[in-house]
């Protein structure tokens, strides 16, 4: 049943197994042009040939499904809900693309001759070459983005909320050359819009989708995000120019949007204020605190840092995000990811022991004076 309800499954067996015969090259170098084709007759022929190796990839998507589903359950049942972030491009080499080839501007000889990025912006002055093959919409757009319309539909089984990341390339999206060694020299072209959005609105009402919406964001952009309904981001650390009323300050934040001291790309709070500079500093602390705060008092726990994050929690955004870092008062060392940086990301982790330090009578009394406390029924424990 798993198999039959899940129509992505026999395209992502079927890779997995082709790119093990083929001694895990990338799909676009298997020596077999008709399975580099995605051709019906060679694929079907790797399913009956390669019985044994096709079932364990589905068996092991299954099995992920169960084990999640479950840890999804109980975790629910606490009172818990998890947001699940899903990109808005997919990796070139994937069962996705490979499958797919109409759906993405491929040429014949499945070169991109454009790829996905970002301009220069606050993170990194080159932009962000991702070099991901962008979508052809309007491929799309003739079934009815029933592509997309699948990928959402799993997503909300596995998730209670999706954020989709860099959500302003539905409005319009940075096309970079191929041959570009950065992202600096590109053009926005238009994306889907309104049109893609009906069509999900009219498979699932009320979509439990959050848009990031952060980077180079103009007029176009906001009125589209005003169109979907959706909420959108606000980043605490990127509101402290001394010189302009950010939309990331907290008395600019909408009662529809979701507020973050920091993300992964960003610093951790105590990092990013020991590496700011003294009149950035200083406004943050003077906009934080009616009193006058020491950042380096108190440790890294201290009311600087705290003062910061009770800041995000009395705005008006319905939900409120601190990393465990910022809640835990770790420093830079303990950054998830730099943005543009290929290598030391992702490397941080969380000992029991730093969790088991959290102040949670501070969290608790947090959540409880501005109201964001979720009161979870006894039916919920039984």
């Amino acid at each position: 049943m798993f198999c039959l309800n899940n129509l992505w499954l026999d395209d992502v067996a079927l890779f997995e197994t082709i790119r093990k015969i083929e001694g895990k090259k990338s799909w676009w170098q298997w020596e077999n042009a008709a399975l580099r084709m995605h051709d019906r007759t060679a694929i079907d022929g790797i399913r009956t040939g390669y019985h044994d190796e096709y079932f364990y990839f589905c068996f092991v998507q299954y099995e992920f499904y169960r084990q999640w589903m479950n840890l999804k359950a109980r975790i629910n049942e606490i009172g818990i809900t998890i947001i699940g972030d899903i990109p808005i491009y997919v990796s070139a080499d994937s069962a996705d693309v490979w499958a797919n080839n109409s759906l993405f501007q491929v040429r014949a000889d499945h070169s991109f001759a454009c790829v996905a990025g970002v301009p220069p912006d606050y993170f990194c002055e080159d932009g962000q070459l991702w070099g991901n093959p962008l979508y052809d919409w309007d491929a799309h757009a003739i079934d009815g983005y029933a592509w997309w319309i699948q990928r959402l539909a799993i997503n909300f089984v596995l998730f209670d909320k999706v954020r989709i990341d860099h959500f302003r390339g539905f409005c319009s999206y940075w096309s970079v050359s191929s041959q570009e060694e950065t992202a600096r020299n590109g053009e926005w072209l238009k994306g889907p819009g309104m049109a893609f959005f009906q069509k999900v609105a009219e498979v699932f009402p009320n979509p439990p989708i959050i848009a990031e919406d952060l980077g180079e964001i103009d007029d176009d952009v906001r009125v589209f995000l005003a169109d979907t309904g959706f909420p959108g981001m606000h980043v605490l650390q990127f509101g402290f120019d001394p010189n302009s009323d950010s939309t990331h300050l907290t008395h600019n934040y909408e009662k529809n949007s979701v507020a973050y001291t920091g993300t992964h790309d960003n610093n951790t709070l105590l990092g990013w204020l020991q590496d700011a500079d003294p009149e950035t500093r200083e406004f943050a602390l003077r906009y934080c605190s009616p009193v006058k705060l020491d950042p380096t008092a108190g440790g890294p726990r201290g009311p600087a840092c705290r003062a910061m994050i009770r800041q995000v929690w009395q705005s008006h955004a319905d939900l409120v995000i601190a990393p465990v870092q910022d809640l835990l008062g770790y420093g830079k060392e303990a950054r998830m990811n730099i943005p543009g940086t290929p290598k030391g990301n992702w490397v941080f982790r969380v000992t029991q022991e730093g969790l088991d330090s959290m102040d949670t009578n501070w969290l608790w009394d947090m959540n409880s004076l501005y109201r964001r406390l979720t009161v979870v029924s006894a039916d919920a424990n039984a």
